[in-house]
This record gives structure tokens, C-alpha cells and sequence, in this order.
């Protein structure tokens, strides 16, 4: 199967690259960010790999108090 937008490094990358990677794709073939968001999730679909979300940079652990307010 093909896929119609070129690779960031030339060539799809292995699934395990494609889950630690945040960029897949070459960046110089889209015209605004969000194109590249949309090819971004075509690609990782066409990989089978997990979708980014817009909370992936957030902490899943609650934050503690600064140690002077108790």
C-alpha cells in the first residue's frame, strides 16, 4: 500500500520509531501546521501505531502543593 506523503527520513519508520517519534513526516510538504496534524494522524494510522493527543506533554501525576502552604 502506498502512502501519498513523504517520509521524514525517506522511508516509513518502524513502529516502535513511529511511537517515540513526534514527527513523521517531512515538514517542507505541508503549507500550515495543521495539514501536517491531519497527515501526521493519516500516517500513524497507515502504521498502526497510537495516536498523539494534545495532553501527551501534560503529567498523568498530580502536582503537590509548594511546601509552604499546608
Amino acid at each position: 500500500m502506498d502512502f501519498k506523503y513523504r517520509w521524514k527520513n525517506g522511508a516509513p519508520p518502524s513502529r516502535d520509531e513511529a511511537a517515540r517519534t513526534r514527527h513523521l513526516l517531512d515538514e517542507s510538504q505541508f503549507e500550515n501546521e495543521q495539514d501536517r496534524s491531519l497527515a501526521e494522524e493519516m500516517a500513524r494510522k497507515h502504521l498502526n501505531v497510537p495516536l498523539t493527543t494534545q495532553d501527551e506533554d501534560r503529567s498523568v501525576l498530580p502536582q503537590a502543593a509548594p511546601p509552604d502552604q499546608k
